[in-house]
């Protein structure tokens, strides 16, 4: 694309392509929403059971329906991670990689049209795809990036012998986040470069994929969300790296409920009831597989604690899960002081009552962000992906406490649960420096203007490469 195709008034036509989960949809919907509020064009492309499920766009942003390959023994529907038994997911990946050719042929006909053709392609980092068409298409790509410290903390190729110092100093930076991930994680993330999928690639495969054909890379954090780990992502993967900032979901936009879904408000009336700052909110995400032992470990430890809580507790998607009608141990929600809900809950609106005092988090960064906009402190138990290095950089931010775990299989128990909880929610002195460094962490994500302005200064460099 010659230099001088987009000025610096011109609305830039920005397709967003996000991974195939809800966890990723969401938040950048958000971006692309905020893209269109400020009159670019912008084009959301994702497969239409997907599309179906997210809430309305509140600005004018183009829904593009790429329908999922179908492929033998993927349940039909099962668009979304969310959707996919663990069974099933090489099965989903191999669909996912199906989407190569109809996305080229979306990307060749938004070319074909000179008031359409794309200015940038930005893509997940799973969508070698979309990085490739962008190539074959002379379109700018920017891929998405995990969080700083979890690419810190994942395998590298040390830096050339020539290397600089300053290059040099940031490898042992990245090397010290590596020595600090237990060995259960260490062991989770090596099957993403030995697991070979149904399609022949595995997850690192598609990732490196997608990095050699891009031209910048885009974060969504910031400087001051991450400040030890996020000057190493650009010279550790060796590209530009554009901060988004953190993307949090607006007010009237993180309360959207889903189409086909009722909000019951039995949740809030129950906090409604509840002394202020009394209760810890329970919520691991939808993806999270706990096992029927984990399950009842983390149940009793909320018991063994003795605070009220309100858990989000989902239902069991996959044969890893529990599948019980209630999946809790006997007795339990008859001699418990909280409430035990499952399906969709309103999350922000929970975060956001006065009765909430903290949050036991999984440490998806969607959580996080939403849990330290309103500064909570947080119980933290991250199973798997990004959720461990997030937990350990909050933990060094004292902005909460870690469940105890077994080095070798991450396998918790009660008493870890008890006592994080209690640590954070009843510990006088513990709690009170859990809350400040939850509340340093609230100036970093409720600052709109801060975060506002990141999405200015994102467009201003997307044009600068143009």
């Amino acid at each position: 694309m010659d230099a001088g195709s987009s000025s610096t008034t011109e609305p830039l036509n920005i397709v967003i392509c996000p991974w195939l989960a809800f966890g990723h949809l969401l938040p950048y919907l958000e971006l692309a929403e905020r893209l269109a509020s400020r009159g670019h064009r912008v084009s959301f492309v994702s497969t239409p059971r997907n599309l179906a499920r997210l809430p309305p766009p509140r600005k004018d942003v183009d829904l593009v329906a790429i329908p999922l390959p179908r492929v033998e023994g993927l349940p039909e529907g099962a668009e979304s991670t969310n959707d996919v038994p663990d069974e099933k997911r090489e099965l989903h990946w191999e669909a996912f990689d199906g989407l190569a050719a109809p996305f080229a042929d979306f990307l060749a006909s938004a070319c074909a049209d000179a008031s359409k053709r794309p200015h940038w392609i930005i893509a997940d980092c799973f969508h070698h795809w979309a990085s490739a068409a962008a190539v074959a298409h002379d379109v700018p790509c920017a891929i998405l990036l995990p969080t700083a410290t979890m690419l810190a903390a994942a395998p590298h190729q040390p830096p050339s012998a020539s290397a600089a110092a300053s290059v040099l100093e940031e490898h042992a930076a990245a090397e010290a986040a590596r020595l600090a991930v237990p060995c259960y994680e260490r062991e989770a993330v090596s099957t993403a470069y030995a697991d070979q999928c149904a399609s022949g690639m595995s997850v690192a495969d598609r990732w490196f994929l997608a990095l050699d054909k891009c031209m910048v890379l885009a974060i969504r954090s910031c400087v001051e969300w991450e400040p030890e780990t996020f000057k190493l992502v650009a010279p550790l993967l060796g590209k530009p790296v554009l901060p988004l900032g953190l993307l949090p979901p607006s007010p009237d936009g993180g309360r959207r409920r889903a189409p086909g879904s009722s909000e019951d408000d039995t949740t809030l009336r129950w906090l409604d009831a509840q002394p202020p700052g009394s209760v810890v909110y329970v919520a691991l995400g939808s993806e999270v597989p706990l096992s029927v032992e984990q399950v009842h470990e983390l149940a009793l430890g909320l018991e063994l604690a003795g605070v009220r809580f309100l858990w989000a507790l989902r239902k069991p998607t996959s044969a890893t899960v529990v599948h019980d009608a209630d999946p809790l141990p006997s007795g339990f929600q008859d001699r418990s002081t909280g409430l035990v809900t499952m399906g969709w809950v309103p999350q922000l609106s929970i975060l956001a009552h006065a009765a909430v005092g903290g949050f036991l988090t999984h440490c998806g960064r969607n959580s996080l962000i939403e849990g330290l906009l309103f500064g909570h402190p947080l119980v933290m138990l991250p199973i798997f992906g990004d959720q461990g290095p997030n937990a350990r950089q909050m933990e060094a931010k004292k902005a909460g406490l870690q469940v105890a775990r077994d080095e070798d299989d991450g396998s918790f128990d009660r008493h870890s649960v008890a006592a994080a909880v209690r640590a954070v929610m009843l510990d006088g002195e513990a709690r009170e420096g859990f809350v400040a460094g939850a509340r340093r962490m609230q100036g970093v994500v409720a600052d709109k203007e801060r975060q506002e302005r990141y999405v200015e200064e994102f467009v201003e460099q997307l044009r600068a490469y143009l």
